[in-house]
């Protein structure tokens, strides 16, 4: 029997600001061990760096690389804009700053074919090129990091809510009409949902790794989080179900730290305890997570995790409520594939 044909693949990325990572991640992306056509459309937001001008000599380099404007910036945004430039049946997410392992692409595509899923993603291996990156990559993966999402810590294959990335096939993107654009973060989670509620599988798999490189400052790092407690909120307020107790841990940790605080000072010092519970408490945890990095590196993880959850809480709970409305809004219905409205 004649071998069957790799299909061909759309790498699709999103790009604001990367002229740090993006040479080396689109390096990771051409050099993958797969034996199928491919095309890689970057999607270029409006950075203020050298990120265009690392674009053009990657697409002057080799012709399987495309540009697309992003007028926006906006992740949603640029996807939909590579999503529609592209033209293979395998599109598969990555991010300016994100390194695939040799053989992501391959792995994926098989993965789609023996589980039938329409999107299939793996762990995002957070991994620094200095002490506090390290600190923020040790402290992500830690249990006592934000989520504890099986993408973050690793787990079983399995059916998931969503992953991270993804590697989609196309007629699923289509079928959806792709990202909503007003969500500016969590719109894989939003994309994810609408898929699941057609009838599609989406599906996590620990051998899909993808390497990331965390923020290079606490003020980067703390924007970052506050973002993702902030459209957690908006996405809780979509989707009542979504919600559980690992999501509220960052918000009430954060008011019980501020009401010790202000206990401690106006009225008695035992409201101290809290706040410094606290401290005992990531502190002890950032040891295990410590291991085998250098001591500044591990000294900087308890500042990691206490900025992750003050900022992951503090977005979750300054969230308006009216950029749920504006969201929910603009709901789209999920669209049923045929078999799956026969049903």
């Amino acid at each position: 029997m004649p071998q069957q044909q790799s299909p061909a693949v759309s790498v699709i990325m999103p790009v604001l600001n990367e002229e740090r990572h993006l040479r080396n991640s689109v390096r990771h992306i051409l050099e993958q061990e797969y034996a199928g056509e491919m095309e890689v459309v970057i999607a270029l937001g409006p950075s203020t760096d050298r990120t265009d001008e690392i674009a053009a000599e990657l697409v002057a380099e080799d012709a399987r690389v495309h540009t697309v404007p992003n007028p926006t910036g906006r992740t949603p945004a640029a996807l939909n804009a590579a999503i529609k430039a592209s033209r293979h049946p395998i599109v598969v997410r990555v991010d300016g700053h994100g390194m695939l392992s040799p053989n992501y692409i391959a792995t994926a595509v098989r993965l789609l074919e023996e589980t039938g899923a329409a999107n299939v993603g793996g762990i995002m291996h957070a991994e620094g090129e200095n002490a506090w990156e390290d600190a923020v990559a040790a402290a992500m993966t830690s249990k006592i990091g934000v989520g504890n999402a099986a993408f973050h810590t690793g787990g079983q294959a399995g059916p998931a809510e969503t992953v991270y990335l993804g590697v989609f096939r196309r007629e699923a993107l289509e079928q959806q009409g792709g990202y909503n654009e007003e969500f500016i973060r969590a719109q894989d989670w939003e994309l994810n949902f609408r898929i699941r509620e057609a009838g599609g599988q989406i599906w996590f798999s620990p051998e899909l790794r993808v390497q990331y490189r965390p923020r290079p400052s606490i003020k980067a790092l703390a924007k970052q989080y506050k973002d993702y407690g902030k459209w957690r909120h908006v996405v809780a307020r979509y989707h009542a179900g979504s919600i559980n107790l690992r999501y509220l841990a960052p918000p009430t940790a954060v008011c019980a730290i501020a009401a010790g605080l202000v206990i401690g000072a106006a009225v008695t010092p035992w409201g101290l305890v809290v706040p410094a519970g606290y401290l005992a408490a990531i502190t002890a945890g950032s040891v295990p997570a410590g291991k085998g990095l250098s001591l500044k590196a591990r000294a900087q993880i308890p500042v990691a995790l206490a900025t992750m959850h003050m900022a992951w809480g503090a977005g979750f709970l300054t969230s308006p409520r009216s950029l749920a409305k504006k969201v929910i809004a603009s709901r789209r219905p999920a669209v049923l594939t045929p078999a799956a409205d026969a049903e």
